[in-house]
């Protein structure tokens, strides 16, 4: 027997749809690329969004192309987000950290039409433009006034303006309804072997996943809220935020090109912002401006951080010094990618700081819509006993199923059951709670002597040491034990610590066998597009070290 409910399809469109009705006049206020704050309004953005999705047409753009965008977080990149997967087209938000070899490559296999840029990008389309196969429209995403001078558009063919192309429509538009299973969006994800492989979301599963993030366990938002998301929206959607903002009627703070600690500090402050995210290093930043001018938060109230392990000292000067409050949250682009959040259970409220902070350190409990498990080598799962590390599986309707034209093949591991498990690449234990913690990536996990040693928890007593900036611990080689603990610093400006310093740091805090054999202070470490530490250049850069162990 089936129910009697209507059949109405989960989709994008109807985010917008809905604050347009019953959140018309709350704001979207960006930095833009041009220098100036720029404030908007749901109902504006409704609007242009349809005008957006009526331009496409007239550029030949049909359901299931691929509308790339080489932008910023801001409201003409939002407009975006709902014109061209609410006509039934798809997004590719490309991030423009990436090489220009790597753009063109992925232009090409996701078979781009049409490309939307900001002009702070000018110079990487200069350096594409000639080179891509399908993209037949680039789009210059500003106004007439702002566009390249005349000798740079004639080497870029076919370049639109932005402001004119959706200028030109009238905003009568219907959005279409069809199968919420249809793709919506595309982002690729060079965090798998080979060439960067691409994740192709649905409308289904792109609502669904936005519901899940805006319940209280997770990002806990509401209309009374104002969220800047520091993650950008070329990075797996900015994790959900430019949904979920819409669908709660939350104040949405977008920061353009201007990431730096004082640009975001003065977003937070004039604009009221309750609720932010990012990953660890740019909150470096932000805590670094705060901290030498002496400044606080007067309305900031929580801070997601994912994308790579928060080292617990950040979690405890957020909350002891700022009063923030830090959800650390993981995830991954395969999952759209938030998988659990470390949210308090009824038990922990009357616990001491520092039991509250232990639980705050891991990477959550998974959010309702994602399963997990964690298993030996031979598939057999482990006991949630906070002691057994295993690798780390997960499932569930906004976790991908197989990669954008089947790359790889079929990435998941079937159960005894014959359910399809994706195995997330991680190296975890989970506690008796359900609370998850990352020991390592399987590629990064160091082994002594047949033995495990987790990197992020020698990381993270790292930055709890005041004179570090960033700390990163890779394997070296051992000619006893095959590999053993090497620390890379970066130190504080100013500040001063030596190799001895640092390895007594550790004594009490680790199995003494785990404490690292040698430690090298270098000018910075590498990171990647989406801000992650490159453990794969230092241990290039490393290979050949000699510890003193040996």
């Amino acid at each position: 027997m089936n129910g009697q409910m209507m059949q109405q399809p989960l989709l994008i469109s109807s985010l917008i749809v809905h604050a347009e009705r019953h959140h018309a006049d709350r704001e979207v206020v960006s930095r833009r690329v041009e220098g100036d704050i720029h404030r908007t309004t749901y109902q504006q953005v409704a609007a242009r969004s349809r005008q957006v999705a009526q331009a496409l047409g007239t550029l030949g753009v049909k359901p299931g192309d691929r509308v790339a965008t080489l932008a910023w977080n801001g409201y003409r990149h939002m407009e975006l987000y709902f014109g061209v997967s609410g006509s039934g087209a798809v997004l590719h938000t490309v991030n423009p950290r990436l090489h220009p070899d790597q753009i063109v490559y992925i232009a090409d296999h996701a078979e781009d039409q049409v490309l939307f840029f900001d002009m702070s990008f000018l110079p990487l389309i200069q350096a594409v433009a000639g080179r891509t196969k399908t993209v037949r429209h680039w789009v210059a995403m500003t106004d007439r006034a702002h566009m390249p001078a005349a000798d740079v558009a004639a080497k870029i063919p076919n370049l639109l303006c932005y402001e004119d192309l959706i200028g030109a429509q009238d905003g009568r538009y219907t959005w279409p309804s069809f199968d919420e299973n249809t793709a919506s969006s595309l982002c690729y994800t060079s965090g798998t072997t080979g060439n960067p492989k691409g994740v192709l979301y649905s409308h289904r599963s792109t609502v669904l996943h936005t519901m899940a993030a805006a319940l209280p366990d997770c990002l806990g938002c509401g209309a009374a809220d104002a969220i800047l998301p520091v993650v950008p929206m070329f990075h797996v959607n900015s994790w959900g935020i430019v949904y979920l903002a819409p669908m709660t009627g939350a104040k949405l703070v977008l920061p353009g090109p201007g990431l730096d600690g004082k640009s975001l500090y003065e977003l937070f402050e004039n604009e009221g912002v309750t609720i932010s995210a990012g990953v660890p290093t740019v909150w470096q930043g932000l805590l670094s401006h705060v901290d030498a001018n002496g400044l606080k938060f007067s309305t900031m109230r929580k801070s997601a951080i994912g994308g790579s392990a928060c080292p617990p000292a950040m979690i405890k000067k957020f909350k002891d010094d700022y009063g923030v409050h830090v959800i650390h949250a993981w995830g991954m682009t395969e999952m759209s990618p938030i998988g659990t959040a470390a949210a308090f259970k009824a038990q922990h409220i009357g616990h001491s700081p520092e039991q509250k902070l232990a639980v705050m350190s891991t990477q959550g409990r998974a959010i309702y819509g994602v399963d997990m498990k964690i298993v030996d080598p031979d598939g057999a799962e482990l006991p949630w006993d906070g002691q057994a590390t295993g690798d780390l599986l997960v499932r569930g309707p906004w976790i991908i199923s197989s990669y954008f034209r089947n790359e790889g093949g079929n990435p998941l591991v079937q159960d005894a059951q014959g359910h399809g498990w994706f195995p997330t690449g991680d190296v975890a234990k989970v506690t008796p709670e359900g609370y998850m913690v990352i020991t390592d990536r399987s590629k990064d996990v160091i082994k002594s002597g047949g033995e495990w040693i987790g990197s992020i928890d020698l990381e993270n007593i790292a930055m709890a040491h005041p004179a570090v900036a960033m700390a990163a611990c890779i394997a070296a080689h051992h000619p006893k034990w095959d590999e053993r603990p090497l620390l890379v610093v970066v130190k504080k400006p100013g500040a001063e610590v030596t190799r001895e310093e640092l390895i007594s740091f550790y004594d009490g805090k680790i199995a003494k066998w785990w404490t690292p054999d040698d430690v090298v202070f270098v000018d910075a470490i590498p990171l990647g597009a989406t801000g992650k530490m490159q453990k794969i250049k230092l241990r290039e850069q490393f290979k050949t070290h000699v510890l003193p162990t040996t």
